[in-house]
């Protein structure tokens, strides 16, 4: 049998030291449906037949770049319900990156990112 790793289904792992605390955020205020769960690991579904894995983790990540992009038609729009489930957007304001109400226009795309309780950077994205 053949195998081709270009076809396989790619599951994110994003790091929580306290992944009662990432479930949470993640289930109620972004809206992700828990599709499994060990004492050690949260499988989340997201959208087109995709995933995100929460891993416990004793220290979390540690790098402030984007850790994933959650990619959507009208980012004005999901920055608005999430903002209204108390997700805080971050502001930026340098030579790189700078945002307005929350959101980046990166040239080919609209950012907003977000951080969750493991430290990890989400950006929420709409191609132009």
């Amino acid at each position: 049998m053949s195998i081709r790793i270009a076809d396989a289904r790619v599951v994110p792992i994003l790091l929580a030291p306290d992944l009662a605390a990432s479930t949470r955020f993640w289930t109620e205020r972004i809206g992700l449906p828990i599709q499994q769960q060990t004492e050690s690991a949260v499988t989340l579904g997201a959208g087109a037949g995709t995933s995100i894995r929460l891993s416990a983790s004793t220290e979390g990540t540690t790098d402030s770049q984007t850790q994933l992009d959650l990619v959507v038609e009208d980012v004005r729009a999901a920055v608005d319900a999430l903002r209204a489930k108390g997700v805080q957007f971050e502001d930026y304001d340098s030579d790189e990156v700078t945002t307005v109400d929350g959101v980046a226009d990166q040239g080919d795309a609209y950012v907003a990112w977000f951080t969750d309780p493991g430290g990890n950077v989400v950006g929420v994205e709409q191609a132009k």
